[in-house]
């Protein structure tokens, strides 16, 4: 096997065709989880360029490369963009996607403990995400991580959380 660096950065509005093709195919294996008609509203979202635009705009989008390819990503959200899940006060993070050719080597962990120091750094408090039944190696991370489950609800006809922590 051969060694290859990761290197982690923060992306930009630059990445944005990058960052496009990671959630897609990041994404896709939950296609085979969902109905056809609640995976269409899912990919519709993961293809919508203009909510990455947004999410990069308002946020950090921390990244993981090898080579020049874009292999992870995560989308860090601060405090003060409330949603209906996220309270004013919370900052959360979305969209943690890894390349399945790269995935259980460590590069999901280290963009959601870099999404933690930013955090941090910014003097957030709580910091915030939402995860779903299908989606167990990242509930199981998010876990042992020291996030808690704080609200049960149901999104694309399965069951999801709403997770916290505090920093």
């Amino acid at each position: 096997m051969i060694f290859e660096v990761k290197k982690y950065r923060e992306a930009g509005i630059k990445d944005l065709e990058k960052l496009n093709h990671l959630g897609k195919l990041s994404y896709t294996e939950f296609s085979k989880d969902l109905t056809p008609e609640n995976w269409k509203v899912l990919y519709h979202v993961l293809e919508n360029k203009d909510n990455i635009k947004n999410l990069i705009q308002i946020g950090k989008v921390f990244v993981c490369e090898i080579g020049k390819e874009i292999v992870g990503m995560i989308y860090f959200i601060p405090s003060g963009n409330p949603t209906e899940l996220y309270k004013e006060n919370w900052c959360y993070i979305r969209f943690l996607g890894v390349d399945p050719k790269y995935r259980g080597i460590g590069i999901g962990k280290e963009l959601v403990d870099s999404c933690i120091r930013y955090a941090k750094r910014s003097q957030e408090k709580i910091i915030a995400l939402h995860t779903s039944e299908f989606m167990n190696s990242a509930r199981r991370m998010y876990e042992k991580i020291g996030f808690n489950k704080t609200k049960e609800i149901e999104r694309l006809g399965k069951q999801y959380w709403v997770y916290k922590m505090k920093l």
